[in-house]
């Protein structure tokens, strides 16, 4: 069996009579992503600002502005988001926290022992 698991790049999710799931840490930080992109004040996660030209390379712009770190089955979280103008921060923030959390949770089994998020800027909507 290949040791994928000792280099951290996927979490040995499962294993039964039938054999072994392996979960990689890419999916579940594209997990988070898209749990985090759902709630609604949140603009962006960190390098998206290019989210067009990132749409032509596919799904690995998820997992931007997203670091995973998984030991023991037990997965922490780390975001950085620009939100949209005039969201109470701290109820966003709780928002992505929780719908984080259980979309991990629901998916992978995986508990998650926190959420950190980092406000690394705030979108002004255009006028024009």
């Amino acid at each position: 069996m290949d040791k994928e698991t000792n280099n951290n790049s996927s979490y040995t999710a499962e294993t039964d009579s039938l054999g072994t799931v392996k979960i990689a840490n890419d999916v579940v930080a594209m997990i988070a992503g898209l749990a985090a992109a759902e709630v609604e004040g949140v603009c962006a996660m960190s390098g998206n600002a290019t989210n067009e030209l990132m749409g032509k390379v596919g799904m690995k712009k998820q997992t931007r502005g997203v670091k995973v770190d998984i030991l023991e089955g037990t997965v922490s979280v780390d975001l950085a988001l620009t939100l949209e103008y005039g969201y109470n921060i701290p109820a966003t923030c709780g928002k992505v926290q929780e719908k984080v959390k259980a979309a991990i949770d629901t998916m992978t089994g995986f508990e998650v022992s926190d959420v950190n998020i980092r406000i690394i800027g705030i979108k002004i909507q255009d006028n024009k």
